[in-house]
């Protein structure tokens, strides 16, 4: 349901454990004995929505082959404060290696598709799709994006290299919003859409007469937004049209209302809280 690249996050973890764990564990090395092993019950301790599961089992398997981990809730799934999501047993020097590495990823993405899940609950019944954007933790991108998609969320672009987005020093250091789209559009392949960032309606007139396929409306207000959204309709109804800038969950709805097709928010990824998730050990026994 949720896809991942499990190649490029296998990857991704060798090198996080190895920023953590280096020449070993010396508190657990120092302290318990190599053939001791442990269940380890990770549960929440504040009700949430549940991302990253798949990642922690890769997480726990990378430290330790032989490790056993079980998930207790879905992917995606809302669980209130208390609630086991997952298992883990064998050494517990595995256990707890892979612990704060798994605790750190589960944490935040969790916190995402918590936040992302408050916003798509908030937009319920409205023909309008909420997005993401660029902002994200560098190193993290993926499975942040992932996080938004387990809350229900769209991606918007990944990077750089995916689509044509016009922006304010685009326009600035293109000459305007004709010329950008007319040199964008000899460049690139006639797959490829273009959007254009407006900030008032003489852009949005700009962007229109120059052919946009997508006009992003930025830090407007609701009214002013309401009446560029009547405005492209009029011209071509085709045109994709995406809010931005500034989006809360208390103007979220006012935005939606305009008729916008795309309301995209950045503190998804930038501004949030990770969800309290705890890992402790239970029902230890000697090897």
């Amino acid at each position: 349901m949720f896809d991942l690249n499990v190649t490029l996050l296998k990857s991704q973890i060798a090198d996080w454990l190895q920023e953590d764990i280096a020449t070993g564990d010396i508190s657990s090395i120092a302290t318990i004995p190599m053939e001791h092993e442990s269940k380890g019950i990770l549960h929440v301790k504040e009700t949430g929505v549940v991302a990253g599961l798949p990642i922690v089992e890769l997480v726990f398997l990378e430290v330790d082959s032989e490790l056993r981990f079980k998930s207790c809730v879905e992917e995606g799934s809302l669980a209130v404060k208390g609630t086991i999501i997952a298992e883990v047993s064998g050494r517990t020097h595995s256990i707890l290696m892979a612990e704060r590495l798994a605790l750190n990823l589960l944490q935040r993405l969790s916190g995402i598709a918590t936040k992302t899940q408050s916003f798509v609950d908030a937009l319920d019944g409205l023909p309008v799709r909420l997005a993401d954007t660029r902002k994200t933790t560098p190193g993290l991108r993926s499975l942040e994006k992932y996080a938004i998609r387990v809350g229900g969320g769209y991606n918007h672009r990944f990077g750089l290299y995916d689509a044509v987005m016009i922006k304010d020093n685009h326009i600035k250091a293109s000459g305007g919003i004709a010329s950008a789209v007319r040199t964008a559009r000899n460049r690139i392949p006639h797959t490829m859409k273009i959007e254009v960032e407006t900030e008032n309606m003489l852009q949005v007139e700009e962007a229109l007469e120059a052919g946009a396929d997508i006009i992003m409306l930025d830090n407007m207000s609701p009214p002013n937004m309401a009446i560029a959204v009547r405005r492209i309709r009029e011209i071509a109804n085709h045109i994709v049209i995406e809010a931005s800038g500034g989006v809360s969950l208390e103007t979220l709805k006012s935005i939606a209302l305009t008729g916008v097709d795309v309301i995209s928010v950045g503190s998804l990824t930038h501004s949030i809280r990770s969800l309290d998730i705890s890992l402790d050990l239970n029902e230890r026994k000697e090897s």
